[in-house]
């Protein structure tokens, strides 16, 4: 059974910096396609940032240049930093693991989610 779980997530000033982790049982992140997702109060879920097998990254449009998506296959660990960050960023903010080595960054394309990190930036 997959099992994600996100942390590093917390409350920071607009320009602050918060580094998200995810950890997973029973999946390898070597193998399969990975994502950062998130959703606000009252909006959907959207997709933020997503690492292939090979470390090929994609992001979404209001992260690019601010965010940067890693992962440590030894640790099984796939990691979120987020720089400069802005009101507009706050959301719970989920790990999410594909079950193909091909993805997009929308939310049908991952089966496995954890139970998200909330990210709080202040003005």
């Amino acid at each position: 059974q997959v099992q994600l779980v996100e942390s590093g997530g917390g409350s920071v000033q607009a320009g602050g910096s918060l580094r998200l982790s995810c950890t997973a049982s029973g999946y390898t992140y070597r193998s399969y396609c990975m994502g950062w997702f998130r959703q606000a109060p009252g909006k959907e879920r959207e997709g933020v940032a997503r690492i292939g097998p090979a470390g090929t990254t994609s992001y979404a449009d209001s992260v690019k240049g601010r965010f940067t998506i890693s992962k440590d296959n030894a640790k099984n660990t796939l990691y979120l930093q987020m720089n400069s960050l802005q009101p507009e960023d706050t959301a719970m903010y989920y790990c999410a693991a594909a079950s193909s080595i091909f993805c997009r960054l929308i939310v049908a394309t991952f089966a496995y989610w954890g139970q998200g990190t909330q990210v709080t930036v202040s003005s």
